[in-house]
């Protein structure tokens, strides 16, 4: 190896490292049991990231339209709650939020295929405290579906 590419390894993140070293990581969602490609395989990250910014923006534009009649300090934190409800309450019953869906994606459990309401509202409050969300696991789950034992797939 030489000193570009050690220097410049950094920017492609250790799984690229790990596959140039050798190593075979399969794709994300093999050891899941779910498909590379297609309907039922794990969602990507942009997909995901773009169904959380509407849900965000629909629970902030109800906050700001219904609760807050404007903008104030406290908007932020009714659209939060916003989001908690609507996320628990959606994926408890139908597996998926308003830009879940939009986006084509959907929550599974990973024994049943369906989620339950509790397990729902646990990941709920995980994905709001954002931390979880943001440590992803090799195929691609955040903390919060980790815990929560879900994974979000291509509808």
């Amino acid at each position: 190896m030489d000193n570009r590419q050690a220097i410049g390894s950094w920017l492609s993140g250790p799984r690229a490292a790990m596959e140039e070293a050798g190593v075979d990581l399969g794709y994300r969602g093999e050891q899941l049991g779910l498909p590379e490609h297609g309907p039922g395989s794990v969602a990507r990250p942009g997909r995901r990231l773009g169904a959380l910014a509407v849900d965000w923006g629909l629970c902030l534009l109800i906050a700001y339209g219904l609760i807050t009649q404007g903008y104030d300090s406290v908007t932020g934190n009714w659209a939060l709650l916003l989001l908690f409800l609507m996320s628990a309450l959606t994926v408890g019953t139908v597996g998926f939020t308003p830009g879940k869906r939009l986006f084509g994606l959907r929550v599974v459990a990973l024994e049943t295929g369906r989620v339950n309401p509790l397990r729902a509202a646990l990941r709920s409050v995980l994905l709001c405290l954002a931390v979880p969300a943001l440590v992803w696991d090799r195929d691609g789950r955040g903390l919060h579906d980790r815990l929560a034992r879900t994974v979000q797939v291509r509808i």
